[in-house]
């Protein structure tokens, strides 16, 4: 682990995880105002939490969740920005993209966790009445923190999904700072599936996050923000910053990277076709609220076929005996 990078950048985070503390905490005095107005999605569903005062820590838990996703946003459009080729409109230098990227990595890990610890101390609040203390912090550490514990309602698939993003963005946003042993090409290969956490959160917002339960403005918006990630996306693989990366013709990688170009041009399409047709799975008001189209072992299935790619992406990508052996003898040069 290079701890000094690491310390430098926890450093760098200040400023951020600042703001990112601030934002939070106007989303959470914003959600206070849908409450009092009745314009929240999540009362008519649940109607005791207009109790705002008692259920503080349900709204704070909400409050870190759309930070945490803000700050994922952002982060994400820094490293796609960082990764392609460079434009002459953008003046700001590349080592400062990189720096905010990393940082707003490390704040955006921090949001999770928060969003995770209160849902978990709202759990442990909520089950007081029923558990002695050991088990209400055993209950609750059981629903929030454990993959598949969660066994009721939407929550089976949609806790299962926030929770793997979080314990992905973990290895996948701190690999940089293993770098040294895992040599720059695996840690490169390793963090692009950090998209798929951004993926796993979007879909556990859209489908737990109770203030976009029910079709409207609110849920637009949040597919529509998807469209700018698309973009970016498809320009980081249409023009990468790397020229090894860039698409070849007749290169042994050609067919691979024209339909990843293609899958993610479907995406987009994909994405103004949900918000334009007004069919995104929203909740009906007043209506039956309809069963997960994905069960948790699909999602279980899927997990293991993304670990499978991780291992043989990070076998693949390993550094040489060659090169293991000269920074074996620059290590001990050193010492």
């Amino acid at each position: 682990m290079d701890g000094t990078a690491l310390r430098a950048d926890l450093r760098a985070a200040v400023p951020d995880a600042t703001a990112a503390l601030v934002v939070t905490a106007l989303i959470y005095a914003w959600l206070h105002a849908r409450v009092a107005s009745g314009a929240s999605a999540t009362t008519e569903v649940m109607p005791f939490l207009a109790d705002a005062g008692t259920y503080w820590m349900y709204w704070l838990c909400q409050a870190f969740g759309w930070s945490g996703l803000l700050w994922a946003w952002i982060t994400i459009v820094l490293g796609f920005v960082r990764s392609s080729a460079r434009s002459r409109l953008l003046r700001i230098p590349t080592a400062r993209i990189e720096r905010w990227h990393r940082t707003t990595s490390l704040t955006t890990i921090g949001l999770m966790f928060a969003h995770a610890f209160m849902f978990f101390a709202e759990l442990v609040r909520d089950n007081g009445d029923e558990l002695a203390w050991p088990g209400r912090l055993t209950s609750a550490f059981t629903d929030v923190f454990v993959p598949g514990a969660y066994a009721s309602g939407t929550g089976r698939v949609a806790i299962l999904l926030g929770l793997l993003a979080f314990y992905l963005a973990i290895p996948l946003g701190l690999a940089y700072y293993l770098r040294r042993t895992t040599g720059g090409r695996m840690w490169r290969a390793l963090h692009r599936f950090i998209v798929v956490v951004y993926v796993l959160s979007v879909w556990h917002t859209l489908l737990y996050g109770t203030n976009v339960w029910y079709d409207g403005s609110f849920r637009t918006l949040v597919w529509l923000l998807q469209l700018p990630i698309a973009a970016l996306f498809l320009a980081r693989l249409l023009a990468p910053a790397r020229r090894g990366e860039r698409l070849a013709y007749g290169a042994p990688a050609y067919a691979v990277r024209l339909a990843g170009r293609l899958a993610v041009a479907a995406t987009a399409v994909v994405l103004l076709a949900v918000p334009a047709t007004g069919r995104d799975g929203g909740r009906t008001p007043g209506g039956e609220t309809a069963e997960p189209a994905v069960s948790p072992g699909t999602v279980w299935v899927g997990l293991a076929m993304l670990c499978a790619t991780v291992a043989l992406t990070a076998y693949r990508t390993r550094p040489s005996q060659a090169t293991r052996r000269a920074r074996s003898a620059r290590s001990g040069e050193q010492a």
